[in-house]
């Protein structure tokens, strides 16, 4: 019908918003679609006239607000930062009070702050949601993760749920076998409001953060592989596919298996032999590093992962120096191949879980400096399906905050504790094991800094803090004092006495 409204409208039709749009189509729902480019509109409409919600394509911004149902929901999939403001001006004097602006970029949480605040300001509702799960989760289910108020969301839940990733309620596993027009049916939708405000761009973030750690994880797995046992790419893709049926159950695992079993179509050699190694990236994993230490949460291995990448760029330096700066030389391994493939997959997990750690840490600081409510198992429930780091892994960060919605630290959970007990010794004879072979390990080598760290209750920092009170007068704390209470020694003074500041 042509007067016919639509349920829900989005602006952006990129590759993410076309299967977005076409997601939410699928699942019964009419959805108004705008593009700055007309024809690109016309093309994407004519193309999918089916849907079992329908398409419904608008050559104006002002055609477009009229197509919706009030509340006007209008989600912008555009290029985070000024292109996203730049639209939000546009649809500013077409919309009426309590209409809904959903954006369903990588926005930066703070935007996503300052964006609700003014928009409030004008009477209209925000919402910063989180989309991960690239084009596949798109258009057959992603991650969702919305932040807002509790209102707007009321109005949005249907859909966000309806269109989200599924997971099987009791193994937490995503359901898959979804075809166009014919989406998944029941189990546990990969979306739920997390918060106020920016606190789901947030946490999208933070997912990000972990994914780049988990990508650099099995990087370094795959170095350690080919760089001390000598094994060829598809030997080393057999080994990711037996781990994926594992405790490593992953889609990251699950792709490197496949990546590393891939001919380079061109020269017939391994495609990962022909692909450079400079690793490009957009920001949002050095967004969480920055954040960490902003706010003086540890979370070392994440930023190594960053720092990985940035190592990898400058290719032509590591190229000039690596005839220049010598590592060990004669290693060579005469081990059990078998163990150390083993030792290896220890490694990844046990780095795994203190990467999560330190992400879980950094969303539980972020609640406190931004006035957020986090559900913490409930977001480990959304990252189970539909995401970049959906694994099986999670279902077991699910369990830890049902017994504990309080948990200080993943580490401290009992399945997290016997895990890492159990495979320790491997995990630290791997690091051995890299350091003489002179492989760099970065991510397996500071998240074991980190445990290590994390589990002593005396760190050598007391040296440090009394050279800051040395050369700085920046006090100290004493062991046989009440926390609180500063003490400063007059190092000038030939006595040295101490002042209580």
């Amino acid at each position: 019908m042509a007067n016919e409204l639509s349920d829900i409208g989005l602006i952006g039709l990129a590759v993410m918003g076309q299967n977005l749009a076409l997601n939410i189509a699928d699942h019964g729902f009419r959805i108004s679609v705008y593009n700055r480019t007309t024809e690109k509109m016309e093309a994407f409409v004519s193309k999918h006239p089916n849907t079992p919600g329908g398409l419904h394509g608008e050559a104006t911004l002002e055609g477009f607000v009229k197509s919706l149902k009030r509340p006007r929901k209008v989600i912008i999939l555009v290029q985070a930062g000024g292109p996203t403001d730049k639209v939000i001006e546009g649809l500013i004097p077409l919309l009426e009070e309590g209409d809904i602006i959903i954006d369903g970029g990588n926005a930066k949480w703070t935007d996503t702050i300052r964006r609700e605040q003014e928009l409030t300001a004008k009477k209209l509702r925000f919402i910063g949601s989180g989309v991960s799960g690239g084009e596949e989760g798109a258009r057959f289910g992603p991650s969702l993760m919305p932040g807002g108020t509790p209102e707007a969301w009321q109005y949005l839940e249907p859909i966000w749920k309806a269109i989200a990733a599924k997971v099987d309620p009791d193994t937490g596993r995503p359901l898959e076998g979804a075809e166009p027009g014919k989406p998944v049916e029941g189990g546990v939708p990969c979306t739920a409001y997390i918060g106020e405000n920016g606190a789901g761009h947030y946490v999208k973030m933070v997912h990000n953060g972990i994914e780049y750690g988990d990508m650099q994880m099995i990087c370094e797995a795959y170095d350690l592989m080919q760089g001390v046992l000598g094994m060829t790419p598809a030997e080393m893709g057999e080994v990711f596919d037996e781990w994926n049926k594992g405790q490593l159950d992953s889609f990251l695992v699950e792709i490197t298996a496949d990546i590393l079993k891939q001919t380079d179509p061109v020269s017939g050699k391994a495609f990962v032999d022909i692909v450079l190694d400079t690793a490009g990236q957009k920001g949002t994993g050095k967004w969480t590093s920055v954040n960490a230490l902003d706010m003086g949460v540890p979370a070392p291995t994440i930023a190594e992962a960053v720092f990985a990448r940035c190592l990898s760029a400058i290719k032509e330096e590591r190229v000039a120096a690596e005839p220049i700066l010598k590592g060990p030389e004669g290693f060579k391994f005469e081990g059990d191949r078998k163990e150390f493939i083993q030792a290896v997959h220890d490694a990844l997990y046990c780095a795994k879980i203190c990467s999560y750690a330190q992400g879980f840490q950094l969303m539980r600081e972020a609640q406190k400096e931004y006035g957020w409510t986090l559900n913490f198992g409930e977001i480990a429930q959304i990252f189970r399906g539909g995401c970049i780091i959906r694994a099986a892994f999670l279902q077991k960060i699910t369990e830890a905050y049902a017994r504990d919605a309080n948990l200080a630290n993943l580490l401290l959970d009992p399945y997290f504790n016997d895990s890492i007990q159990k495979a320790q010794a491997n995990w630290r004879k791997v690091v051995g094991v890299a350091s003489q072979a002179g492989i760099s390990i970065p991510t397996f080598s500071s998240a074991l800094s980190y445990y290590d760290g994390y589990r002593t209750s005396r760190l050598p920092q007391n040296l440090l803090q009394a050279q800051r009170d040395y050369f700085g007068a920046h006090t100290y704390e004493r062991v046989d004092q009440p926390r609180g209470k500063y003490f400063h020694i007059d190092w000038p003074d030939p006595k040295r006495p101490q002042i209580e500041s």
